[in-house]
C-alpha cells in the first residue's frame, strides 16, 4: 500500500505563521510516534507536505554565521525584510515572493530512515522539475542543494535545502528560486559560500514563470520519487 500525503497550499503566508504551523504538525506526528511505540494507539502517523510563498525573510540555521547577514535591523526594515534564527540545520538563506517553498512533514518509517537520502530525493526532484522546463542542473560534491555549472567557476544556486529531524519525522524544506529576486541574495553571503552566486528559473529561461504550474509539476516529481499518493 503506497503512504498517503496530505497536500495544503498555503499561498503568501508570512513566516512566522508557516513555522508554527509546521511546529504543529511536527509536534503531533513524533508524540503520536511515542504513543505508538508505547502501544497507547494503533492508528498510523499522518504525513504532510506544505507549499507556499514568503513575504521577504531571512533564516539562520542552527549551524550558520550570524555575520552572513549584512543587514542590520534598521536596513532590514527598509527593504521590508525579517529575520528568524531557526531549527533547521544549514547557514542563511532567503526566502520571498516568486520563489516556491515546499515542507515536507514526513515520518520517514513510511519510506526509508535515511536522512541523506531524504535529502538527495529533495534534490532530485527539483533536478527533474528544471529538465521538463529545459534547464539543466546538478548537485556539487559536498554542497546541499541544486545547482547549474555546479563544476564551472559559473556555477549558481537555484534551490537550498535546510531540514529538522527527530524520530525520523521532518521538517523545513526547500526554497526554489522560480521567479524570486534576486537582489535579495546581495545582502547575505547565501548558505556561508563567499564564491558562487544564485539565480532562479526567470533568470535562466528570461521570462517569468507560473508558479502553480511549476509546483504541480514539483508535485509530481516528489510523488513519483518517494512513491506516495496525495489524499
Amino acid at each position: 500500500m503506497q503512504p498517503e500525503v496530505i497536500y495544503e497550499n498555503l499561498g503568501l503566508i508570512d513566516y512566522k505563521e508557516a513555522w508554527d504551523y509546521q511546529e504543529k504538525l511536527f509536534r503531533a506526528t513524533v508524540d503520536h510516534k511515542i504513543k505508538v511505540r508505547k502501544g497507547e494507539s494503533t492508528e498510523p502517523t499522518k504525513n504532510y507536505i506544505l507549499f507556499c510563498e514568503h513575504p521577504h525573510v531571512f533564516t539562520l540555521g542552527k549551524s550558520g554565521d550570524k555575520q552572513n547577514l549584512l543587514l542590520n535591523e534598521e536596513a532590514l526594515e527598509k527593504n521590508n525584510a525579517s529575520f528568524y534564527e531557526i531549527n533547521r540545520g544549514g547557514d542563511i538563506t532567503y526566502h520571498g515572493p516568486g520563489q516556491l517553498v515546499v515542507y515536507p512533514i514526513f515520518d520517514l518509517d513510511y519510506f526509508f530512515s535515511d536522512i541523506h537520502k531524504y535529502l538527495r530525493y529533495l534534490e532530485e526532484a527539483i533536478i527533474l522539475t528544471l529538465k521538463e522546463y529545459g534547464i539543466e542542473s546538478s548537485r556539487v560534491d559536498g554542497l546541499t542543494g541544486v545547482w547549474i555549472d555546479g563544476d564551472l567557476p559559473t556555477a549558481r544556486k537555484i534551490c537550498a535545502l535546510g531540514v529538522k529531524s527527530s524520530r525520523w519525522v521532518t521538517m523545513h524544506g526547500i526554497g526554489f528560486n522560480v521567479n524570486s529576486d534576486l537582489s535579495y541574495f546581495s545582502h547575505i553571503i547565501p548558505c556561508g559560500i563567499q564564491d558562487k552566486s544564485v539565480t532562479s528559473m526567470e533568470k535562466e529561461l528570461g521570462k517569468k514563470l507560473n508558479l502553480e504550474e511549476v509546483g504541480n509539476v514539483l508535485k509530481e516529481k516528489l510523488s513519483s520519487l518517494f512513491g506516495y499518493i496525495y489524499i
